[in-house]
């Protein structure tokens, strides 16, 4: 009997160790926020907090931190619409680069494992390293941008690109798009090569061209890879923040501000650690939703 108790006790030996890892970095942190989300603190802890608990305690203000996020931030709500637009381009046009470019790939071309290499050197870039080098690029004064605008007659169109409010968003979307496009890439690829050669034969031997091969089987069975990769891209968009950081701030004023930046301005700027929590709060709440929506599709399509 005692055998048979350490033999059912083994299995949980195995997994302490990750359930140990997850406990103290996911779990224990999400209910720290949660809690400081419903103080007003300036994220200086006590000298000595068992000493005078009550002037600690007075710091609680109840649900009046998400009040202020859902009445008041008209900012936080911009940055959303501001996250929003980038993640729409991204959807639209940094997903469809990437399955042309697996399209071309996934051919019979010579070189395609050099391609392949090229197309995913992008996402393993540091962002900052990206953001800097782009922010050289769009440089008002000295950038290659307006260089190459200037020497092709188009000297009317240089601008700060990332100093002027209205191409400062598209310029930070384009160098997303530029870096995410290789993961989508990758995943469209892994696609493609699970789509039986026989299919596409014998569409040709019907006389299918290549539209009516692409409409009728490639993205048919494709449409699973399509909607996870739509998750990654709608997930990874909404939280973009080194890239911002390293480019623009948020500027010029608030027109490249996003949740991730607005969050840490209201942790760091103002020293609102538990308004900044209750905006991460709605923040995750409203990209689980977005998740789960996405999910149901993800389930029909399959």
């Amino acid at each position: 009997m005692p055998s048979i108790r350490r033999q059912s006790f083994k299995p949980y030996l195995f997994i302490a160790p990750a359930l140990l890892l997850f406990v103290t970095f996911s779990v224990y942190p999400f209910f720290l926020l949660t809690a400081t989300s419903f103080l007003n603190w300036d994220g200086i802890f006590p000298k000595n907090p068992f000493e005078t608990p009550p002037a600690y305690l007075q710091q609680f203000v109840g649900l009046q931190n998400y009040v202020e996020v859902f009445r008041s931030d008209g900012v936080f709500w911009t940055s959303f619409w501001q996250a929003g637009y980038v993640t729409l381009l991204a959807l639209l046009f940094q997903n469809a680069l990437a399955l042309l470019l697996a399209i071309a790939v996934n051919r019979k071309l010579p070189g395609a494992a050099v391609y392949r290499t090229i197309f995913f050197l992008p996402p393993i870039l540091s962002e900052i390293v990206v953001g800097l080098i782009w922010f050289w690029i769009y440089d008002g004064n000295f950038g290659i941008f307006n260089e190459l605008l200037t020497r092709m007659g188009l000297g009317a169109w240089t601008r700060p690109w990332l100093a002027d409010p209205r191409t400062a968003l598209t310029a930070v979307a384009i160098i997303h798009m530029w870096k995410g496009f290789g993961w989508g890439f990758v995943m469209f690829l892994a696609g493609l090569q699970t789509i039986p050669e026989q299919l596409y034969e014998a569409a040709r031997v019907d006389g299918a061209n290549a539209w009516y091969r692409f409409r009728h089987i490639t993205l048919p069975l494709l449409m699973p890879v399509c909607v996870v990769v739509s998750i990654l891209t709608i997930l990874g968009t909404m939280q973009i923040f080194a890239l911002i950081i390293a480019t623009t701030g948020g500027g010029p004023g608030y027109h490249t501000e996003v949740p991730i930046t607005r969050i840490f301005q209201s942790m760091l700027g103002s020293s609102r650690f538990g308004y900044a929590c209750a905006q991460g709060i709605v923040f995750g709440l409203i990209l689980l939703t977005f998740s789960l929506i996405q999910m149901r599709f993800q389930k029909r399509a399959a």
